[in-house]
């Protein structure tokens, strides 16, 4: 028995506009540490949804905010720096 398959999925299965341009690539690549940063605090808390947050989950909180808010400004002086520079 072979699979129904429509002739749109057919076409568009392997085109070229479906994979990230090198372009999307650099972007994800530059917002990597925000993103490792935002997940690390995301973990941090959900550790504590199920029980009272002990002093170590607190911290661990804080510590995995202040990466993440590192991580944005590194980001955000990236971004202004690497428009900025360009501009005569």
């Amino acid at each position: 028995m072979s699979p129904i398959v429509t002739v749109q999925d057919a076409v568009t299965a392997f085109a070229d506009f479906m994979e990230p341009t090198d372009a999307e690539l650099d972007a994800i690549e530059r917002e990597m540490p925000v993103i490792l940063a935002d997940v690390d605090l995301i973990d941090a808390q959900i550790t504590t949804l199920d029980r009272t947050p002990t002093e170590l989950d607190a911290q661990r909180i804080r510590r995995a905010r202040r990466r993440l808010l590192s991580a944005r400004r590194t980001l955000a002086n990236q971004v202004a720096t690497g428009t900025a520079g360009g501009a005569a």
